[in-house]
């Protein structure tokens, strides 16, 4: 089977947790309300399911999860856990249909931050599932830095969550140490080991959450965890809208989510979270479709799929032409269309030069405004070349 049909012939399920991982983010708080129209728009995207917060905090944390419970939402919703019994009852309490309960998994993490041992998570792993499951919940069993564990420990892991009647297995890039390579095979030795359900968690520590949560659908996990805008702990995680856009356009995926709303959740998570929205942002960053080189302005008015992968109403932006250093006369003839004027030849070479000399002492684009007083200015020799 090729790459592609790997992705195209199955059915991908989108977990989106801004408001738990999300709003870890060292200095993020959410608002109560600010969580609930979060949680709101994801579910009319149709994002499969949202993991909300922690409700063992009790608070405004727990208060928050109750009122999206509530709200009688599309998508299913999770709660996250230790493999502690009194953390299950407060997500119960909540009115959740999910929870992820979470076990670390490395020795590393076993030993030095646990201090425990293998035996011990395993059997707290077993008897918080079963008392999860007692309790009709979806459960997700995590395994926290799955990434730096041993390959026959997950396994083993895996099939005791299995036994408990686990409904899948979230394997957690916990420090974003891997790499697409090495974590395609191994999610493909658990998957063809265990024939379970497999949730990719990846963190973007080394800028590699998205290509690696891609490269563990390819290994046959068929779950992805995200977040808006990648939000999250240190680098953040593997971000929503460019895992759904990566899988649509790179290889050939049918989504149901509706893409249109990425720049508005983007936006609004990046208000609510005080964590700037860059520019360069993949995806939905405005310079996605913003033109100012020649030969790229020129290309992409001819036909914007020269230097276009998508349509920028696919994920809620509009192309933009700008005028700048590099633009070419081609945009600045077109520009000035807009406000229909038509430069001659000698007009434009004049105005080309004039507009590349003040782009560079003003270092940015020039707005309209400035433009069209440069061309009043020439036109009424008060600049000369």
């Amino acid at each position: 089977m090729c790459v592609l049909d790997k992705v195209k012939g199955k059915k991908i399920r989108i977990v989106d947790t801004t408001l738990r991982d999300g709003e870890q983010t060292a200095g993020v708080a959410f608002a109560n309300q600010e969580k609930i129209a979060i949680a709101e728009t994801l579910s009319d995207m149709g994002i499969d399911q949202l993991e909300v917060g922690i409700p063992t905090m009790g608070g405004d944390e727990k208060a928050a999860i109750k009122s999206i419970c509530k709200r009688n939402l599309k998508s299913s919703i999770m709660a996250w856990n230790r493999a502690v019994i009194k953390d299950i009852e407060e997500s119960i309490d909540c009115g959740v249909d999910a929870v992820a309960i979470s076990l670390s998994v490395s020795d590393i993490h076993i030993e030095h931050k646990l201090k425990k041992s293998r035996e011990w998570v395993l059997e707290n792993m077993y008897n918080s599932v079963s008392y999860a499951k007692r309790n009709g919940l979806y459960v997700s069993v995590n395994g926290e830095d799955a990434s730096r564990a041993d390959t026959d420990f997950l396994i083993e892991f895996i099939n005791i969550a299995k036994e408990a009647g686990a409904d899948r297995f979230r394997y957690c890039d916990t420090v974003g140490v891997m790499e697409p390579f090495t974590i395609r095979k191994t999610i493909e030795k658990l998957y063809k080991t265990t024939n379970f359900a497999i949730e990719m968690h990846t963190h973007n520590d080394f800028g590699m959450a998205t290509a690696n949560a891609i490269a563990g659908i390819l290994g046959g996990a068929n779950h992805i965890g995200v977040t808006v805008n990648g939000l999250g702990e240190r680098a953040g995680n593997a971000a929503l809208e460019e895992v759904i856009m990566s899988l649509k356009y790179v290889y050939g995926y049918e989504t149901n989510i509706d893409t249109r709303m990425f720049r508005e959740i983007s936006k609004y998570v990046s208000q609510a979270s005080g964590r700037e929205l860059p520019s360069w942002k993949a995806i939905v960053g405005t310079n996605m479709f913003r033109h100012e080189s020649g030969i790229h302005a020129d290309g992409a008015m001819k036909n914007p799929k020269n230097y276009e992968a998508f349509d920028p109403s696919e994920v809620g932006l509009e192309r933009q032409i700008v005028i700048g250093k590099h633009s070419g006369k081609a945009a600045i003839i077109n520009k000035f269309k807009e406000y229909g004027i038509e430069l001659s030849n000698k007009e434009a070479d004049d105005m080309l030069i004039l507009i590349r000399q003040t782009a560079v002492s003003m270092k940015r684009n020039l707005f309209d405004k400035e433009i069209v007083s440069i061309y009043k200015d020439l036109k009424n020799n008060r600049i000369y070349l």
